[in-house]
């Protein structure tokens, strides 16, 4: 591999020259920010990897986003061309194979692939309906006395199996769509489906966001026309009546149209659609959203009210209470939501300023046994600020660390070895030079390393990236005032 280091343009996080490294023998960019008051500080653990929000059914839907960028789960190393390249230990999309989850609760299965996993809190929720409807069910089938519980944990478990179907549907879209899906996972306010990459149009994420409510109509449906084939005032009548409005209340609840709910996905991809810009779909479905939760949190007390004028409990009575504390935990939910969905879209928006060959410092080569002092002095003569170990041939085989370089005193540089203080490359470490915005986060994610060797795609060395650097300049760019 010859080694042409040259320097990349600076767009972000300063230039090359402003300010000295102690002890290291290059300069380093300035890394001063003076972000906005409005914007609260970011690193560049804040982004997710490529990872839409996941459907979220039941009380409220969203996307959710999880991990780290540098720092997390592994995901792809990319080929020259910058897509995923298949690979031992990957999958057939060319993302590594994920180690099994953790903290994620009871795995329960895969269906589809997909591990579902019960957290601790549907526990609580299960306790919580089993005693509700079992006080429904006193007045309505008196004569089963304790039994009526018994009766309501299988209504709350078949409640739940409703809620896996509408996840299930988001699951079996997203993988018609070749976008992978992490996990599924119930908790206390429904599912949660972790979908790990954006939908590439609008269509699709209409689609994606809308057969989960369908599902969950088509059941209604299905538990209606159950209730002709059983004989009312029974168990088995009871329990599909109760099947039947919970995912009535489902599927209206999710089709509301406001972020994070699946309704909020699908009027963020018609407005996507008409405007041709994700991030206007994505405002406007957001800030609907945050009307919607200002709407629960005052409608529904009202409303219960409304209902029970008149009865001896009144507005202060122990159902309006829990009405009220309800509508209260539903609009911090679809609040926080659609807020965090916003904040993740603008993120994302700006992170193609993020660019492999604009962030390179130059290299110079050097062989292993180059003295520590010899191979600054080059550096400095090219105005380079990295060193690349190289064999005979030329070709790279570690990279120098700038941390290892600060730690030697200057006094000793002519005695040390560039090899002593270099990192091995991996195949992880070589990042291609045309790399950006997410594919290079995620690149990066793959092989947490301090240094990367950038490489054009004839496999020519275009010079060091430092992640420093990376960090830098994503804050930086995030610290921007919005457009």
């Amino acid at each position: 591999m010859k080694s042409a280091a040259r320097d990349g343009d600076r767009e972000l996080g300063g230039e090359a020259g402003e300010g000295a490294l102690p002890d290291a023998g290059w300069e380093t960019m300035d890394t001063t920010l003076r972000p906005d008051t409005d914007t609260p500080p970011l690193t560049i653990d804040d982004v997710p990897p490529r990872t839409p929000p996941s459907h979220r059914t039941a009380a409220g839907a969203d996307h959710r986003v999880r991990g780290h960028l540098l720092r997390g789960e592994p995901v792809a190393d990319t080929d020259n061309s910058g897509r995923p390249e298949p690979g031992p230990g990957k999958s057939a999309d060319g993302r590594p194979k994920r180690p099994r989850e953790s903290g994620g609760g009871i795995l329960m299965g895969r269906p589809f692939g997909v591990p579902v996993y019960v957290a601790p809190s549907w526990f609580v929720v299960a306790a919580l309906i089993t005693w509700v409807f079992g006080g429904q069910l006193e007045r309505v089938l008196p004569e089963l006395g304790g039994a009526r519980y018994l009766v309501s944990l299988f209504f709350a478990v078949a409640f739940y199996a409703s809620v896996l179907v509408h996840e299930l549907a988001h699951t079996v879209a997203a993988l018609r769509f070749k976008l992978p899906v992490r996990r599924i996972q119930l908790q206390f306010f429904g599912g949660v489906s972790e979908i790990e990459k954006e939908s590439e149009t609008p269509g699709r994420e209409f689609v994606l966001a809308f057969v989960g409510p369908l599902l969950s109509l088509v059941l209604a449906g299905v538990f209606y026309l159950g209730l002709f084939t059983v004989e009312a005032g029974t168990v088995p009548a009871v329990l599909l009546a109760g099947l039947m409005v919970s995912n009535l209340i489902v599927a209206v609840f999710n089709l509301l149209p406001g972020l994070p709910l699946d309704g909020g996905r699908m009027l963020r991809a018609v407005v996507w659609k008409i405007s041709g810009r994700p991030m206007t779909g994505t405002v406007a479905a957001a800030w609907t959203g945050r009307a919607l939760a200002v709407a629960v949190l005052i409608g529904m007390p009202l409303l219960s009210y409304a209902g029970g004028y008149g009865a001896e409990e009144g507005f202060g009575g122990v159902d309006s209470i829990t009405d009220a504390l309800l509508a209260a935990i539903l609009a911090a939910i679809i609040w926080t939501g659609a807020g965090n969905s916003l904040r993740m879209a603008r993120l994302r928006e700006r992170l193609p300023e993020l660019s492999a060959r604009a962030l390179t410092r130059r290299a110079v080569p050097v062989s292993a046994d180059t003295p520590l002092s010899e191979g600054l002095r080059r550096a400095n003569e090219a105005g380079a600020r990295a060193l690349v170990v190289v064999d005979g041939q030329g070709e790279a085989v570690a990279v120098v660390r700038e941390a290892a370089i600060a730690g030697v005193p200057e006094h000793r540089r002519p005695w040390v070895a560039v090899s002593t203080l270099a990192q091995d490359l991996t195949e992880g470490m070589r990042v291609w030079a045309e790399l950006a915005g997410e594919d290079l986060l995620e690149h990066l994610r793959a092989t947490p390393a301090t240094e990367y060797l950038v490489v054009e795609g004839s496999g020519e060395i275009y010079g060091v990236l430092s992640a420093g650097d990376v960090e830098r300049a994503f804050v930086a760019a995030m610290a921007k005032p919005a457009s």
